[in-house]
Formats: structure tokens, sequence, C-alpha cells
């Protein structure tokens, strides 16, 4: 854990605007839910690649009888990206979303190589506003369609495997 591990009301003022709150009929009893801080932002591809989610369709799921909801941002390294992941970011730190338990935020590259300077820059103010981030690196495959029988990058995998630790017994408390 590198961030806040629990809203901060009063604190921080919430954003203007932020993702819509989108109450579920039922628990579907996910491990998690992929939440998509802008469109193009890597859900589908990370729901094909990491068993255990569910997409909330860019809206902040809330569950029934108040459970929890574990969530998990998603954007991508554009300065679009970036800022929409941190106007989500300040949404829950602001506790405008009831009922979420902000397990991090995964960071798709939009592009290979290194993030410039002001990228590398918002990058890091983005990121220590949440519990725990993941970066994932630019991959070719997904670009041309490659789902989930391809070979993936290894950082998914130990994605998987943070996120299945995180929810598991021993795992975030709610």
């Amino acid at each position: 854990m590198t961030g806040p591990s629990a809203p901060q009301p009063g604190a921080v003022p919430p954003p203007s605007g932020g993702l819509p709150v989108l109450p579920w009929p039922h628990d579907p009893g996910t491990g998690w839910w992929w939440l998509g801080c802008h469109g193009g932002a890597g859900v589908s591809m990370l729901t094909q690649a990491v068993p255990g989610g569910l997409d909330a369709n860019r809206a902040w799921p809330q569950l029934p009888g108040h459970a929890p909801a574990r969530v998990v941002l998603v954007a991508r390294t554009s300065f679009h990206g970036l800022t929409a992941a941190q106007q989500a970011a300040r949404q829950w730190a602001a506790g405008a979303v009831p009922g979420a338990v902000l397990l991090g935020l995964v960071l798709v590259a939009d592009t290979p190589g290194r993030l410039p300077r002001p990228l590398r820059d918002l990058h890091h103010l983005v990121t220590g506003g949440v519990p725990r981030t993941w970066d994932v690196p630019w991959w070719e495959a997904w670009r041309c369609g490659a789902g989930a029988g391809a070979s993936l990058p290894k950082q998914l995998a130990a994605l998987g495997a943070d996120l299945s630790r995180l929810i598991g017994d021993h795992g975030v408390p709610v």
C-alpha cells in the first residue's frame, strides 16, 4: 500500500462532476469491479485478461444492503487518462462514493516507451492519492485485438495475484 486506505471527507474537496454512482439491483458476487475513468481506458481487455472482476460500466457500483463494492480504477497514461483518474480518486477520497472500497488504480500505457517528464510528474501525483497502483506496459498485441488466449505481459499475472490476495481471507478490510 502506497497511498491512503480510506476516504478523507472534509480534507479532500469533491470534484465538480465526477463519475456517476450506479445502484445495482443485486450483488453479482464479483471479486472486484473494474471502473474505467474514461473511455478507452482498457477495462474490456483487463476483464478478459485478469479473471475475477466485472466491468462497472464507467460508474461507481453501489450494491444493495450496504455491501462493499471493491473497485479498481483503470486509466491510460495519457494526460486525459491521468487527469480522469485523478478526478475519480478525488471523488473517492472526498467520501462521495459510499460503499466503495478502492483497491487501487491500474494505469495502462498509452504508448510504448517512457513517459515524458510532465506525465511522469502527474503519474506520481495521481498515484499518491490511491491505496496502490499497478502499471501495465504497452502491449502491441492488445492493439491488434489479442484476447484471453494470447501470451500476456507478466505484470497482468502479478496484478491478478495481488487482487486475489487482497480480496482473499486476509484481504482488504471492508
